[in-house]
């Protein structure tokens, strides 16, 4: 069997292949309840055969949205429609997970489709709030500097996401700490200038995502596990990089977390990335060579053959596909008559296969 499609045991959950639905945005929710967009998006990647179906990115509170059509959690009527979501998932042999989110001083956008831009106050849009004083880009509004009483609501809100999700059926938690969003703007020295115990130090920046981790360890079970996804690097001088990455990866193992889902950038509008086939897959590689943590991997991976090299070279434990899922939401069909495997399709569509 090809490790592409052997299993993935994590605590209690296994996971059937190494292939899983990266969080991806769609932008179609009203008032945060993921809705039949969300059911037919997540549901098709999960009859085409993936192993594990991330949600896209999933506000802990209404003002941690990146647009007003995000999905959320930050309500307990919200839990219901994720139900749909995970029942459906888990009828088909994945695995559903959650990805946690806060944008933070990227919030209160209009959708891309209608041109992505910050929203005024006036039509639509609300107040972002950011570690500091310091606007994404130019022509972006500047954030309000979170207080220590607001940055404590912020860790109760994943807090009580996490126990809404266990509620909804999710089986695995995703902390998003990348992509320039919330805790990622605390993390990196460029998006981070605070002088109080959030700000300046390594251990002073670091400090919200751990209290988080910790947070959601009261009430998510020990046996089922976390995951956070970070940007192991800003791609710029002085930010973020995968030194720290690995520092902080340390000590996210030793408080319960279990896969770090590698990826980079997002934080820095003008950074120099060097695009590339698999241009993210050194950096899970190296976390998991220095700390011995689980690691994912992200990042224009096409092809089977390409993610099978990637398990083989034990450069990273888990292989997570996006806009080529978009492309085609029976990924793991191809790659498992690729790499000649049998993979079990549906019985209703058994009949398509030879």
């Amino acid at each position: 069997m090809s490790v592409l499609f052997s299993p993935l045991s994590i605590k209690s959950v296994t996971i059937k292949n190494r292939i899983a639905i990266s969080p991806m945005c769609q932008y179609s929710a009203i008032d945060g309840f993921p809705n039949d967009w969300h059911l037919v998006h997540l549901g098709s990647r999960a009859v085409g055969g993936a192993g594990l179906i991330i949600t896209e990115a999933c506000a802990v509170v209404p003002e941690g949205r990146i647009t007003s059509h995000d999905i959320g959690i930050w309500k307990d009527e919200h839990i219901e429609n994720h139900k749909r979501l995970t029942q459906f998932i888990e009828g088909q042999g994945s695995v559903p997970a959650i990805q946690l989110a806060h944008a933070g001083r990227k919030a209160s956008c209009d959708t891309p489709w209608m041109g992505g831009l910050y929203l005024d106050m006036d039509k639509g849009g609300w107040k972002i709030l950011g570690p500091s004083e310091l606007p994404f880009k130019k022509d972006a509004p500047t954030p309000y500097s979170l207080s220590k009483d607001e940055i404590n609501t912020v860790i109760e809100a994943f807090k009580l996401a996490a126990a809404r999700s266990l509620l909804a059926g999710y089986k695995i938690i995703e902390i998003h700490a990348a992509h320039g969003y919330l805790i990622h703007q605390f993390l990196s020295p460029l998006s981070n200038h605070r002088t109080d115990e959030y700000g300046g130090s390594f251990e002073n920046r670091t400090r919200i995502l751990i209290q988080i981790v910790k947070a959601i360890n009261q009430v998510w079970p020990k046996e089922l596990p976390i995951f956070v996804r970070i940007s192991a690097t800003d791609w710029t001088t002085g930010g973020w990089d995968l030194e720290a990455s690995i520092q902080l990866v340390n000590i996210l193992k030793e408080i319960g977390v279990d896969l770090i889902d590698t990826s980079t950038a997002g934080n820095i509008v003008d950074a120099t990335i060097p695009v590339a086939p698999g241009y993210q897959v050194p950096f899970a590689m190296e976390i998991k060579k220095q700390t011995g943590i689980l690691t994912g991997a992200v990042g224009l991976i096409t092809e089977g053959a390409q993610a099978e090299t990637i398990l083989n070279n034990k450069e990273a434990d888990l292989i997570l596909i996006g806009r080529s899922a978009l492309r085609n939401p029976y990924f793991p069909m191809q790659a498992a008559k690729e790499l000649n495997e049998n993979l079990k399709w549906p019985l209703q569509y058994e009949r398509a296969k030879i």
